[in-house]
């Protein structure tokens, strides 16, 4: 398998030929699936829910021929899979890796082995669809400390009252899995909600210029019925939530190094085929220099992503380590589809190009996953010993 032009260091070829197979499928099928509607899904914010069944059925999580001696997935191609997601578009790759990465990780790090046993073999085909619900509309990076979905015991049940906003997917879910802070103990847990039980309002936000085929929802919980059997087990404070969530941080780095190759491409494309002058602007210096600056931001984006998962898979990734890449990663594709924007002048606003649809993914990239400020801050603190947060 061949990562295009940013793969100058064959990173690609640390992967299995199952493994390059499988990647090789994915990109077939979102080339003759979805890229002649992605423009028009783009602009009329649709989500092509449709998708997922297509996409089940390639058997990216759960091929034997993928699954190591522990029955899991190499991190590495864990990795590329996201890459090419991005590569491709990232509210597609949200509409899939909301899916089986969060929502799936959550319930199989978080639950039960009964609980694992009983939801996870559905997840991966779909059959039963979910979301992640921790942010809350006050909430964002202080939600740790400021956790304001409320969970009561009664007997057997629990009674959840809160709300929660920019919830990828959540209209699109049968259950959603909400974090609520235990009014008894003051430490969070997490329940499997169905987005129809009674009390809960789900609500699409509209207005987005990012992540615009996505359906981000905002829940509103009001006395909801859960039963202590759909409490997931194994979560008993934020902190236990935070080692779970830790597990994902690293394709955060896949996404970006995806979402800049992405523009790179788009950006050459069209200098080649544009003319100004009587020849294609690929042709003039100043042309190429963003070219090459994009095409380094690309590598450097996917060796560190390369470098992180390595880190991940030997059990040596630290917080800081994952902060720095995202915070890093997200500086240098907000430059990279600047530069292509540059490059496709006039055109590049335009959604046929590609280039504007990145512009404005670029900016959700920016903000979640931690924001720049809170990674800065948090290798701020593993550098200095000093830490420079404030309560």
């Amino acid at each position: 398998m061949s990562v295009d032009a940013t793969d100058v260091f064959g990173y690609a070829e640390a992967l299995t030929p199952a493994a390059r197979d499988k990647l090789r499928a994915l990109r077939a099928l979102l080339e003759e699936r979805a890229r002649p509607h992605l423009s028009e899904w783009w602009e009329r914010a649709e989500s092509p829910a449709h998708l997922r069944t297509e996409l089940a059925a390639l058997r990216l999580e759960d091929d034997p021929a993928l699954l190591g001696e522990d029955g899991e997935l190499d991190p590495l191609y864990v990795g590329f899979k996201h890459f090419e997601f991005a590569r491709f578009d990232m509210s597609i790759g949200t509409l899939y890796g909301g899916q089986v990465g969060m929502f799936r990780t959550v319930v199989r790090r978080g639950g039960s082995a009964e609980q694992v046993a009983r939801w996870d073999p559905r997840i991966p085909s779909f059959d039963l669809t979910g979301c992640f619900a921790l942010t809350e509309p006050a909430h964002g990076s202080d939600v740790a400390q400021g956790l304001e979905t409320t969970a009561v015991r009664e007997g057997d049940h629990w009674r959840i009252t809160g709300h929660k906003r920019w919830i990828g997917n959540a209209a699109l879910s049968d259950v959603m899995l909400v974090v609520a802070k235990d009014h008894a103990d003051g430490r969070a847990k997490v329940f499997l909600v169905p987005r129809e039980a009674a009390g809960v309002t789900v609500t699409d936000i509209s207005g987005k210029i990012s992540l615009r085929m996505v359906r981000n929802g905002d829940i509103v919980l009001s006395d909801v019925r859960v039963p202590e059997s759909d409490r997931l087990q194994r979560i008993d404070s934020f902190r236990d939530l935070s080692a779970i969530l830790a597990q994902l941080r690293y394709v955060v780095a896949w996404n970006s190094a995806g979402l800049q190759a992405a523009a790179y491409e788009a950006a050459l494309a069209y200098a080649l085929r544009r003319e100004q002058f009587g020849r294609p602007i690929g042709g003039f210096q100043l042309v190429q220099e963003k070219l090459a600056r994009m095409l380094g931001n690309a590598t450097a984006a996917l060796a560190v992503a390369v470098r992180l998962t390595e880190r991940q898979r030997a059990g040596a990734m630290r917080e800081e380590d994952a902060a720095l890449v995202k915070m890093w990663t997200a500086d240098r594709a907000r430059e990279t589809v600047a530069l292509a924007r540059e490059v496709c002048g006039g055109e590049g606003i335009r959604v046929d190009t590609d280039v504007a649809r990145l512009f404005a993914d670029a900016e959700a990239l920016y903000t979640f996953e931690g924001t720049h400020e809170m990674n800065a801050l948090i290798v701020g603190r593993a550098v200095t010993g000093l830490s420079a947060f404030t309560r």
